[in-house]
């Protein structure tokens, strides 16, 4: 059976969730989007893999006013694995306090814990080249 939309929905709204506590300094709410042993894969951002809902706080906290401003997610797109297991691609761009963007993908396996949805796994993709390089050689 195909994933229910209601079940669509609250992935949906979970990824668009992170954005809002983030950008709000809510970093003790990150329990509401992730499992309490997330991994969150920054290598592409030189930090490696962040294990659990401390490290990526701290690792927030760390990066202090690097930080940025605001956090927006769209392109969402829910792919069922199983029941109770979801991968979702999302597109993520975040404005700096000096009003530059960044552009990332996030690559996320979402778990039904319960009655609610968290991720247990995020993998953020820097984007750095148009048409993921293709005709740039």
């Amino acid at each position: 059976m195909p994933l229910a939309l209601e079940d669509r929905l609250a992935v949906t709204e979970l990824i668009a969730l992170h954005g809002h506590l983030v950008d709000a300094g809510a970093l003790d709410r990150m329990d509401e989007v992730f499992t309490a042993d997330v991994v969150y894969d920054v290598s592409d951002f030189g930090q490696g893999e962040l294990t659990g809902l401390v490290a990526v706080k701290d690792a927030a906290l760390a990066l202090g006013a690097g930080n940025p401003v605001a956090h927006h997610v769209t392109n969402v797109l829910v792919e069922e694995i199983t029941d109770d297991r979801v991968h979702a691609r999302s597109k993520g761009f975040g404005v700096m306090a000096d009003g530059s963007c960044g552009s990332v993908t996030y690559e996320d396996t979402v778990i039904r814990v319960g009655a609610r949805w968290r991720i247990s796994h995020r993998r953020v993709l820097a984007r750095k080249s148009p048409l993921n390089g293709l005709g740039q050689g």
